[in-house]
Formats: structure tokens, sequence, C-alpha cells
């Protein structure tokens, strides 16, 4: 696909801050009653003694919530690409049961997959002693998160603790930022299109390729929806280990998308009780950067389940664009994978059944 073939998105996807501060369809609220069917649901699946893995939507029921988490599911997929759902109980719950109805919410809206080297459905979000074993991904630690996207099709974050100091998250959506390179930096756009190696973080398995191997594109077009994935760290950390640097074209075009993201950005404030979803596709996620903090029960604390939605988005090639950068190691496993013991075993990233 050449340039000249490319046309803006124009869509609800391609917002501004502006734009989600003016029209806040994408927040939602959580009111007693839903927060009472959560807990409901929650005394069933403990009474029944289920473990994590083996919670599905069916067994935690919320007919109550399903139209929002249906609008929800919308709105990510087809909408502004993110939504904020408030009011969760996270309040004097102890962390397992915060964890399950978390879990059991998330079900239905799509599949969780494991998300690092520990081969966890659920990864805390914290510079303490929750945090998993996660390779050298920097998650959790209290310096700024700059603007990324996770490796699934939608990352969920649950705020469990806010640090003292309360950083701003941010979100920005990576089809603006493809509309404005496309209006007035066409030029910028080719390595994008092109792509980059990503890292795997010291996360890969035996066999595998310590980075993907292939290129990912920054940007992709099928089916007339594009989409993004950029990570910058993971992309320069595949540099690294090659002893190469990016072009001067590649670095300029890069630091276009980092500017364009962060002129567009939405900051907004995250409290306990709060999720936040976001389509990886088509937003991108970070926060400010906080102060340590010693003492382990002040300490910022997150939840992170990684949803695949049961509606894959059309893209280029899904071993590449869906697979190719989360298939690798103990990630990308679904709960199933975990519970019948999958989870290290030979798999495909393509429908095909080819692997690579």
């Amino acid at each position: 696909m050449t340039i000249t073939d490319l046309t803006p998105v124009r869509d609800r996807s391609a917002w501004t801050a502006a734009d989600v501060e003016a029209d806040r369809s994408w927040c939602f609220e959580l009111d007693a009653a839903g927060r009472a069917e959560i807990d409901t649901a929650l005394a069933t699946v403990r009474s029944r003694g289920l473990t994590l893995p083996e919670v599905t939507v069916a067994d935690f029921a919320l007919p109550g919530l399903a139209r929002t988490l249906e609008a929800i599911g919308r709105e990510v997929r087809d909408g502004r690409g993110f939504a904020v759902l408030r009011g969760f109980p996270v309040e004097d719950r102890s962390l397992e049961d915060i964890e399950l109805a978390y879990w059991g919410l998330c079900a239905h809206l799509g599949t969780g997959l494991t998300q690092n080297s520990d081969a966890t459905l659920i990864h805390y979000v914290t510079e303490g002693r929750l945090r998993p074993n996660q390779g050298t991904r920097g998650v959790g630690r209290p310096d700024e998160s700059p603007l990324h996207v996770d490796l699934t099709d939608c990352v969920s974050l649950l705020c469990v603790r806010q640090a003292p100091d309360d950083p701003p998250s941010w979100l920005a959506s990576s089809t603006r930022v493809f509309d404005e390179l496309l209006d007035e930096h066409p030029d910028a756009l080719p390595p994008l299109l092109e792509g980059f190696e990503w890292d795997r973080m010291g996360e890969h398995g035996e066999g595998e390729s310590p980075t993907s191997g292939y290129r990912v594109p920054v940007f992709s077009v099928a089916g007339g929806r594009v989409s993004c994935r950029y990570n910058r760290y993971w992309m320069a950390a595949a540099m690294r280990r090659h002893g190469t640097n990016n072009t001067s074209e590649q670095r300029a075009a890069l630091d276009l998308v980092d500017r364009i993201a962060a002129k567009h950005r939405f900051a907004f404030r995250v409290e306990p009780g709060d999720i936040q979803f976001a389509n990886n596709y088509t937003v991108m996620h970070g926060r400010a950067g906080h102060e340590a903090e010693s003492d382990e029960g002040r300490m910022r604390l997150l939840m992170r389940i990684w949803l695949d939605f049961a509606e894959a988005r059309p893209v280029v090639d899904e071993a590449i664009i869906r697979y190719g950068i989360v298939r690798h190691g103990n990630l990308g496993w679904t709960a199933e994978d975990v519970r019948t013991g999958r989870v290290g075993s030979a798999r495909t990233r393509r429908a095909d059944g080819a692997t690579a």
C-alpha cells in the first residue's frame, strides 16, 4: 500500500482531549445495585470453591449490568476506543476477592490472557513485593510511563490504591496521530508502515528468538480500518539487542508520533475502584511519574487484565499484528490453557496452523 492509497480515519476513534472532555459517553458509573450484583456473583463463586482460572462468564452472572457492559464493549471496540468504569468495589476487600470479582466482570467483555513470566492472568502493576516476574519490563516503576500500547486486543487496569501524589493517567488516540501524519507529515509514514522489530524483554521461551524477528508495522490498514502497534521502548530494545540504531528518517517519524500523541493526550485522575479499558489498536495509554514510596501499604497498586475480543479487528496479518508480539514464552495463554497445563507447549499464530 502506498501513501496515495491511504485515507484519513475521521471517525469517533480519532479524537482530541477536547473531544472527550466535551463528550463523556466513555465514562460509566457503578451504582449500589451494580456493586451488590458483583458481590452476589463473587459469593456464588466463593461458595463453589472456584479458583480464578476456573471462573467463566457463565459462573459470574451479572444480568443487571449486561447493558452497561455491552455499552462499554461497543465504546472500546467501535467508539472512542476506551472506557472508564467507576465505583468498582475495592475498599475493605481482600486482594483475592478483588481479583475474582475483577476477572469475573472482565469475562463479560473478552478472553483474559497471561501477561508475564509467571503466566499469571492478573498482573500486579506496582513497585512493591506483589510485582510478578516480568523479564526486563519496567511495569510498575514510579518513573513516567510514555504513551504506548499493550500486546493484546484490549488492556484493562483496575486501581486498587493510587500513589500518594496522585499522578494523572494519559490516553491518546493513535488514529488521530495517523490522521495528522497523513494530513501534515505524509513523508513520515513510510518507515512507520514498514515497522520495527519488537524485543521480547527476556520473556521468550526456550527455542524462541529474543526479538520478534520480523517488523511489526506501527500503522497498518485492513478492511478500511487503521490499526496501531506502538511501544517505542520495546522497539528500541530490539535495536540495542542487535547493536543497531534507527536511521534519521525512522527517528524523526517516531519523534513525530510521540509529539502528536502528547499534544492530543487526555489527562485524567484515577481513583481506587476505577477500571480503565483501552483498545490497543486505536488508543495509547501512559501516566505521569510519581514519587517512589517505601511503605508497601502506601504504594501505588493496580491490577491489569489483558483481553482478546471474540470478534477480531481486521488486520493485515494477524500472525504479526495480533499475535506476533504476545504469543511467546508464558505470555498470551488463556485461562483454559492454564487449567489444562498447556502453558509452554507449541502454539500457532495463524488461523491456518502455521507457527510464524
